[in-house]
């Protein structure tokens, strides 16, 4: 299985959704990335890091809070936000780098 930085190096946009167990607002998040995967298929990539049990990863990308997202492309962070963000909003900010 690669690796998270294997995954990043990625030609297509891998976005990351950083999340936790306990968190109330991370709840929201499934059923927004599952409409955010069925409107670009196969070109992108979506991650999910749980922070309690990537705690160094977490660190590495100064996750403050979570939910928070990132989007990479070649390794390179693209875009990062904190809190839930609705599909439409996610479909459209992925939309120029897909």
């Amino acid at each position: 299985m690669p690796s998270f930085f294997e995954h990043i190096q990625n030609e297509k946009p891998v976005l990351v959704d950083f999340f936790a167990t306990w968190c109330g607002p991370c709840q929201a998040m499934p059923p927004i990335l599952k409409d955010v995967k069925s409107h670009f298929g196969n070109a992108i990539t979506i991650l999910k890091v749980d922070v309690d049990k990537n705690p160094e990863l977490a660190q590495q990308f100064q996750i403050r809070g979570v939910p928070a997202l990132m989007i990479f492309k070649k390794g390179q962070v693209q875009w990062k936000q904190s809190g839930v963000m609705q599909a439409a909003a996610l479909i459209e900010t992925l939309k120029p780098m897909v």
